[in-house]
């Protein structure tokens, strides 16, 4: 199996030192996925823009934080779904609404289940959601501001996901908690390009 090893302050390319400093001064340690990034500066430096512009979105914290989980227990990414299970629970998100993400279960409170829901639906139909699907989003009180920025969030969370899927990123060491950790159900993955198909999606 091919892997990839994190860089640290030491070891990465010169060119990715400068935002590795950011990143601890924030974090106080270089996260194993930053330290992967650090292979590729640019690659680090769009990782790290966005996640620093999805901080800034107008959704309130716990919200955004719901997204992160939601794009990332869909996509299956066990290093990022117990990260974001980490940071959910210090933005004050709902011990129940965490476990349903986690779970694949149904949310409780109606606009969170909605916003989990869009979320699902805009990965899922990558970005053909549908009008109607639109006008629920805002009808259940979030505004078109909220949709643009969503999108946001979906692309910094898949960009980091892709990649722990592509490295094989390694668990931080706070990860081992048991109640972070999180295996991603096992998914039949179909590739129509190599199964005889047409290559485009159903």
């Amino acid at each position: 199996m091919l892997t990839f090893a994190p860089h640290t302050l030491e070891s990465a390319p010169a060119g990715a030192r400068g935002t590795l400093k950011t990143v601890v001064e924030a974090w106080s340690f270089v996260p194993k996925l930053h330290g992967i990034l650090a292979e590729s500066p640019v690659a680090l430096d769009a990782y790290e823009a966005l996640f620093s512009l999805a901080g800034r979105a107008p959704l309130p914290l716990d919200e955004r934080q719901l997204v992160f989980l939601a794009v990332s227990a869909f996509h299956g990414c066990e290093y990022c779904v117990a990260g974001h299970t980490y940071l959910a629970r210090q933005a004050g998100l709902d011990e129940a609404v965490i476990r349903a993400v986690r779970e694949g279960v149904q949310i409780a409170d109606r606009r969170l289940q909605n916003l989990r829901d869009f979320t699902e639906t805009v990965v899922r139909k990558r970005g053909q959601a549908g009008d109607a699907r639109v006008e629920d989003f805002l009808a259940a009180g979030f505004t078109r501001a909220n949709l643009l920025e969503l999108v946001m969030i979906i692309a910094t969370k898949t960009l980091s996901n892709y990649v722990n899927h592509l490295t094989h990123t390694p668990k931080e060491d706070f990860m081992s908690d048991p109640a972070l950790n999180w295996v991603a159900p096992v998914a039949e993955a179909v590739d129509p390009i190599h199964a005889g198909g047409n290559g485009k999606a159903p």
